[in-house]
């Protein structure tokens, strides 16, 4: 495995730290590291596993006393028969000396949590975002942006910052442009805006995660390298 995909990998493992250490809890089993956000889906109680021998039955006991389901996210290339596949998730790295920024667009720091969560659920209509935002608004280590066109909110997006196995990381996630106003650089100029202030404040490595081809190209634009990812399974 290369030193990138090594680190991407990692830090994605220390941003989902961050968000169990705000919401629910965080903690490390053999093989395994473990985050609750206490929300009832899986896909926001997640166990990275970092070896084949991982503790499953320390991470079922750990979930079972907070009441949610859970999902693991799995590294592509390791055998993996506990629970059901859900599907593959892609990520992305830059670093410091790859970073082309597009050009600038009207990104602010995030001011009114209604107006977020307002966009979030018009551009992606995923529940319990709401949930979500509210718990890690204003809180430490996260950064929330609104982009606007012709002095109208359009667009969000939020930064985790991370210092854990990884190094000074930054993840950035929740990037959604309200549909009118797509199409138009806000994406990339938003993603672009957080990862600069987290450069700027010593991060040395950003990443994320494309939910699909046009995602990836537009963060290949401003530098990011794809490596292999993670199968995302429920457990059963």
């Amino acid at each position: 495995m290369d030193s990138l995909t090594s680190r991407v990998r990692t830090a994605h493992g220390d941003a989902w730290q961050v968000h169990g250490a705000l919401r629910a809890g965080a903690e490390e089993r053999p093989g395994i590291r473990l985050m609750a956000s206490g929300l009832g889906h899986p896909q926001w109680n997640n166990a990275d596993i970092t070896a084949p021998d991982a503790d499953m039955d320390a991470a079922a006991a750990w979930y079972a006393t907070r009441g949610v389901p859970w999902g693991m996210r799995v590294p592509r290339e390791l055998e993996w028969s506990r629970g059901s596949m859900l599907f593959y998730k892609r990520l992305m790295g830059l670093e410091p000396a790859a970073f082309v920024p597009p050009p600038a667009a009207d990104v602010r720091v995030a001011d009114d949590l209604d107006t977020v969560v307002t966009i979030d659920a018009a551009a992606f209509g995923t529940d319990p975002a709401g949930a979500w935002l509210t718990a890690q608004f204003d809180a430490p280590r996260f950064e929330t942006a609104l982009g606007y066109l012709d002095g109208e909110p359009v667009a969000t997006g939020y930064s985790v910052r991370s210092d854990g196995r990884a190094g000074p990381c930054l993840y950035v996630a929740g990037v959604g442009v309200l549909p009118h106003a797509r199409r138009r650089g806000l994406g990339a100029a938003l993603t672009a805006w957080l990862i600069a202030r987290g450069f700027e404040q010593g991060a040395t490595l950003a990443h994320l995660h494309p939910d699909d081809d046009g995602a990836a190209r537009l963060y290949e634009r401003l530098g990011f390298v794809e490596v292999p990812g993670f199968n995302v399974f429920v457990n059963q």
